[in-house]
């Protein structure tokens, strides 16, 4: 089986821009984050963590039935080339059976806990049928709460056609990337771009 390779971002894809959040749900910050993009008619894609999903699932159906995408971030956020090639896919395969409970179908996409991978998890992805994300903006270190104009100032050198961006919406106080995401995604959309899903930049949707 080939590896699967990392996406970044995707090339001519038109004024399309993919907002993406991890660690996902969370019952203080993901409702916030949820109603910025419901006010502004956009999208995203939100990489759940297996566990926060088994507490929260009420959430998790919430961000499906507004539209958004549900992508897998595995079951536990292990440190993933630490682990077997057997314990990996049973991290992938235990988390997206929890989103399939809530959507329905199954995962198109996968964000490794930080960002970590090896050519191990690159084939078990590949062979689970994942496209591996990461993104483009991660000078922003939004988890690292430094400053809400840090963020803003190291994700606008990213935005372009077909960008991945990533934040995060839970693990902690995520104020500041609240008021990041209530600056930046009414400004993308004055630029005249359509926040889309993952699957939806990368041609997946069904």
């Amino acid at each position: 089986m080939k590896a699967a390779e990392i996406i970044n971002e995707v090339q001519s894809a038109g004024r399309l821009i993919a907002i993406t959040f991890d660690d996902v749900p969370d019952p203080e910050w993901t409702p916030q984050f949820l109603d910025v993009f419901k006010q502004h008619g956009a999208k995203a894609t939100f990489y759940t963590l297996g566990t926060n999903m088994a507490k929260y699932p009420e959430i998790a159906r919430q961000i499906h039935e507004e539209g958004h995408e549900l992508g897998n971030h595995s079951l536990t956020h292990p440190h993933m080339p630490e682990i077997s090639k057997d314990e990996q896919r049973a991290e992938l395969q235990q988390a997206e059976q929890l989103i399939v409970e809530v959507t329905g179908r199954k995962p198109n996409t996968f964000r490794p806990p930080y960002l970590d991978v090896n050519d191990d998890l690159l084939v078990v992805a590949a062979e689970l049928g994942y496209k591996v994300i990461h993104g483009l903006n991660l000078r922003a270190n939004d988890w690292a709460m430094p400053g809400t104009e840090h963020i803003l100032a190291e994700t606008r050198p990213s935005i372009r056609d077909g960008s991945i961006l990533l934040f995060h919406d839970a693990g902690g106080d995520r104020s500041q990337s609240l008021e990041a995401l209530s600056v930046l995604v009414p400004e993308l959309l004055e630029q005249g771009y359509r926040l889309v899903t993952v699957s939806e930049l990368l041609g997946l949707d069904r």
